[in-house]
């Protein structure tokens, strides 16, 4: 019988620079191996992310999009593959602190009136210094969430039309009927650079229009 509590979700496209370190912190967590397992979506990266990966692969669960089928579709089909009650998602280019699923986790293990709960974040230029420190509602993300399966498998996953924003998509679905408490611990470390996909100010536009046009109603 499997002791996997948690299923962390990490997609990836084009990351050679950073997924290793993203890799490492989760191999690093506090809780035992046994208690969580590590969905690695490689979304048709062209780059060197599948050799980078390749120490990896005895700890982890490796999944690869034949083709890129987008961030929505990457994080579905992890979610898809997880036997865990609990997911989470780290973003590939991001990493989090040892603690960081042993203190979500018995939040939403000890709390079970609790939906799902989110920690504080730091923001982090390229060589790792501290830009900002964040509180998960006031900034949310996408990441730095921990959620019960059954609620996410409930409201139908990530909207695979939204190929930005599609984490503010999820959440109004989500909160439209659970809710996020907060930790107030910067537990998960976002690192801010160049290519970061929210970069793309035109795009984000665009979805920012889709997001509204979808929830006026």
């Amino acid at each position: 019988m499997s002791n996997v509590q948690i299923s962390i979700i990490v997609p990836t496209y084009n990351q050679e620079l950073y997924i290793a370190r993203c890799i490492r912190s989760l191999l690093n967590q506090s809780m035992n191996k046994d208690q969580y397992e590590i969905i690695v979506i490689n979304d048709g990266s062209t780059d060197n992310t599948k050799n980078i990966l390749e120490p990896f692969l005895d700890k982890i669960k490796y999944l690869e999009n034949k083709k890129n089928m987008g961030l929505a579709e990457s994080l579905n089909v992890g979610i898809k593959n997880s036997t865990a009650q609990f997911i989470v998602r780290v973003d590939s280019d991001d990493w989090v602190h040892r603690e960081y699923l042993m203190i979500l986790s018995l939040h939403l293990a000890l709390n079970l009136d609790l939906d799902a709960v989110a920690c504080d974040y730091q923001i982090h230029d390229n060589k790792q210094k501290v830009i900002k420190y964040c509180n998960c509602l006031e900034e949310p993300i996408g990441c730095g969430i921990m959620f019960r399966y059954k609620n996410l498998i409930e409201i139908g996953l990530y909207d695979t039309s939204f190929k930005l924003r599609e984490e503010e998509d999820l959440r109004i679905r989500f909160l439209e009927k659970y809710s996020i408490d907060r930790v107030k611990i910067p537990l998960y470390y976002y690192r801010q650079h160049e290519t970061n996909i929210t970069k793309n100010k035109h795009e984000m536009e665009f979805y920012q229009s889709k997001l509204k046009k979808k929830h006026s109603s």
